[in-house]
């Protein structure tokens, strides 16, 4: 609702209910010749929440235990204070390049059945979004706070193309060094090319000297239940659950070595079978695991 009060500009603008608690981004598009706009003149950040969305940034940015991208690219937080599922970017001296650069988001989730149909077969959903759709480049800072789906998201994958890319782990965010240090002395499941644990309902790959090559071929993952009626319908037919991957959807290297933590399904298993195969039939490795009730 604009007025004009002499040399005053007014508008009144009646917000949603669920702003409430909410942040908002208030920017003003540049006309471009012959285009509608191109990307905001200017933003403002008004929260009307508190903590806002700048105090909340900062805050995750003093935490040791956050992991962001680096130092020259995003940082990358989870906010899941107070009831918000939210993931914020942050950046400082954002070039307005970076700002217009697109984003992908890939959530995987813990259980394959929350995704979206179309989104099933390859076990992730993907999501590609501009910068300016959930924020603004307010004094030359980058900031945005993306929704996360309600579904329980057990790693998400997020970055700028080949420009800079960070995996997070919602349900906790791991450090793969003390993980594969609390593994010392154990005696794995199974061993083959990796050392294959289970720990609390999820599937431990660790290998003690590890290359990039060694972990460039896809995981494949079978997991047949103790009840065929806990899989998803198009599975029964199979008989088994198949949850194959790629290492850096769920690994990470480290130190000369490399771990991938994949959780499992809920429901009672009664054997897995994993390894790495080729394009083709051919299998580089494979093992079985006994699991049971």
């Amino acid at each position: 609702y604009p007025a004009r009060l002499g040399d005053i500009c007014l508008a009144v603008i009646q917000l949603p209910a669920y702003a409430q608690d909410g942040d908002l981004i208030i920017s003003r598009y540049a006309e471009g010749e012959g285009a509608g706009y191109v990307f905001p003149a200017w933003d403002e950040l008004h929260s009307l929440s508190s903590p806002g969305l700048r105090e909340t940034i900062a805050a995750r940015q003093q935490q040791q235990d956050d992991r962001p991208a680096g130092a020259e690219d995003f940082a990358v937080f989870l906010d899941q204070e107070a009831g918000r599922h939210r993931l914020l970017y942050a950046k400082g001296d954002c070039a307005q390049s970076e700002y217009e650069t697109p984003v992908f988001l890939h959530l995987y989730p813990v259980n394959a059945a929350d995704l979206p149909p179309i989104d099933r077969a390859r076990g992730f959903e993907h999501r590609d979004f501009l910068l300016p759709d959930y924020g603004g480049r307010i004094d030359g800072e980058c900031i945005a706070a993306v929704p996360l789906p309600d579904y329980p998201i057990a790693a998400l994958r997020t970055g700028q193309g080949e420009g800079w890319a960070i995996r997070l782990y919602p349900a906790a965010n791991r450090q793969a060094a003390a993980d594969y240090q609390a593994l010392a002395g154990r005696k794995p499941a199974a061993r083959a090319a990796f050392a294959l644990y289970i720990e609390d309902n999820l599937l431990i790959y660790s290998r003690e000297s590890c290359a990039v090559a060694d972990t460039a071929a896809d995981f494949f993952l079978h997991i047949i239940p103790e009840d065929r009626a806990d899989l998803p319908r198009p599975q029964r037919a199979a008989g088994f659950a198949n949850l194959d991957f790629a290492f850096d959807h769920w690994g990470e290297h480290f130190d000369g070595r490399c771990m991938a933590i994949v959780p499992l399904p809920g429901y009672p298993i009664k054997t897995l079978r994993t390894g790495q195969h080729l394009p083709g039939p051919g299998q580089l490795w494979a093992a079985e695991l006994a699991v049971g009730r």
